[in-house]
């Protein structure tokens, strides 16, 4: 992979349903990755576009978040995430297009970043990893695939 080796530490870039689980929800089952970022561990990058979007869904009445909660969430996010200036659209002519539009900004924050991995539960991003694997850009799998990889044992 092109973002392999570039880093001593794994490059990520967490798609908003995993940050959901990691700072809305707590997912017990993520406790392991949010302690790796935590540790420092992982480099977390995120761009404008992608911190918009989480921003953007913690006020949906869907998940009843008080504005104390959302603060904690958006605090413990912009803590351990480091937000990147992506030029839009520059250089990722290589990337397949995601089904869904509102997911292509991750691909294109991944590519530019030179991420490892992309975290995801999204099918449609799950659904690229295969050919991202053979373009050599970078990897897109779910977290517990990747923490059954990664996490110290």
């Amino acid at each position: 992979m092109s973002g392999a080796g570039t880093t001593p530490r794994p490059r990520l870039v967490l798609d908003t349903n995993v940050l959901l689980d990691l700072y809305v929800f707590r997912d017990p089952n993520w406790r392991p990755l949010l302690e790796l970022l935590q540790s420092g561990a992982c480099d977390a990058v995120t761009s404008p576009a992608c911190r918009d979007e989480f921003l953007h869904v913690l006020q949906y009445p869907l998940f009843k978040l008080s504005p104390a909660q959302r603060v904690h969430a958006i605090e413990a996010f912009d803590a351990l995430h480091r937000c990147l200036e992506v030029p839009v659209d520059e250089g990722t002519e290589a990337l397949p297009r995601c089904r869904d539009p509102d997911d292509q900004k991750f691909l294109e924050l991944a590519l530019q970043s030179k991420a490892d991995v992309l975290l995801s539960k999204d099918k449609a991003l799950l659904k690229l990893a295969r050919r991202l694997r053979r373009l050599d850009l970078f990897a897109v799998q779910s977290p517990k695939v990747w923490l059954e990889e990664n996490a110290p044992a």
